[in-house]
């Protein structure tokens, strides 16, 4: 019976029974017979003919309804906006937790559905910010304390999360949590430059370390196994972004020292930055851990990058400065399609030749 499938997946499957055939795994004959049952699915331009036309048609009769009950919509909208900020806060909850319901009944029903399922919950992930953001109006006492609110959306994300096994809200979650502790720093030190003589990204540096070292203490851990790739990548997101605008402005609170502070004295940031970068891509070569290798071999090029536009923006023609940049992105460009992009056949040949 032949098997139907995409024209990317038949091509590398015809790529693994071309190298098994090498290796002796498969006979000629036996590799023939398994390429032969590969149907090749060809673009179906009269499902997309009928889909559009079903949409026009919808898009149509949704005109039509908006422009007879434009002032019946927007009586409603009005009436909203001017209620209480607890009534619109309800709302906002009715509203999210439609789309939660919604989202959770199309994901056991079609799980198949990926992205059309996250973008219920997401949905849903917006309208509880809006709940939460009128119920920090209804009880906003003027202190400017609106750190509690991204708290408050930590805690609601992380149990929404967990209750529905969503990645998606989780990370949601953990963005509510780094934002709560940004804020509520800038808060106790009275949104000065510095909270324990740290600025902004020297505070998310710790921040990152530390989503990090839990990650990897809860690794084994049943319950955080399902959000373990999600929490390693929003912590290697926070702890680099931040190194990274450590090595340009160091530990500066104002504008005026950053700008007097000289390349030396920013240096010991962009080792640091470094360190880390070399450490994640060690960590991916050891563990076979790809996140942790793409974050450190990416950041380690941005350090560089940073570095060369630093010292020689100021220092070098321009010309001479852009032909540099060329000829690396080159370099890396071409061993990029070497050794990712040919198969693994090229992908062999280049390690022959090294």
């Amino acid at each position: 019976m032949p098997y139907a499938i995409d024209q990317k997946k038949a091509a590398t499957v015809r790529e693994a029974l071309e190298a098994w055939q090498r290796k002796g795994i498969l006979t000629p004959e036996l590799a023939a017979q398994l390429n032969s049952d590969l149907q090749v699915i060809p673009f179906d331009w009269r499902r997309l003919a009928k889909y559009s036309l079903w949409v026009s048609i919808v898009c149509v009769v949704t005109a039509v309804v908006s422009v007879l009950s434009d002032h019946v919509f927007m009586r409603l909208l009005e009436s909203i906006f001017d209620a209480a900020p607890i009534v619109r806060a309800a709302f906002a909850a009715l509203v999210a937790a439609g789309f939660y319901i919604w989202g959770v009944k199309r994901k056991r029903q079609s799980p198949e559905k990926v992205y059309s399922n996250e973008a219920l919950l997401f949905l849903g992930v917006l309208a509880t910010a809006a709940s939460v953001s009128q119920v920090g109006m209804a009880f906003d006492t003027g202190s400017g304390h609106f750190s509690i609110l991204l708290l408050l959306s930590f805690v609601i994300y992380a149990v929404l999360a967990f209750a529905f096994a969503s990645n998606l809200i989780w990370i949601f979650a953990l963005a509510a949590f780094g934002s709560w502790y940004g804020t509520e720093t800038g808060y106790e030190s009275g949104w000065g430059a510095y909270y324990l003589g740290m600025n902004y990204p020297m505070r998310f540096v710790l921040f990152g370390a530390a989503l990090l070292l839990a990650t990897g203490l809860s690794a084994k851990a049943q319950w955080a196994r399902i959000f373990f790739r999600a929490t390693l990548a929003m912590g290697l997101l926070y702890f680099f972004i931040a190194l990274w605008l450590l090595s340009i402005f160091g530990n500066y609170g104002s504008m005026d020292s950053w700008y007097h502070a000289g390349h030396l004295e920013l240096l010991q940031w962009s080792v640091l930055f470094g360190l880390a970068a070399a450490a994640a891509v060690g960590h991916g070569l050891k563990y076979d851990n790809g996140m942790t290798k793409g974050f450190g071999i990416t950041f380690f090029f941005i350090n560089l990058y940073t570095k060369f536009f630093e010292i020689f923006w100021d220092h070098m023609h321009k010309a001479i400065f852009f032909a540099i940049l060329a000829v690396s992105f080159w370099l890396i460009g071409t061993r990029a399609e070497r050794i990712w992009s040919l198969g693994p056949k090229k992908s062999a040949d280049a390690k022959t030749l090294k």
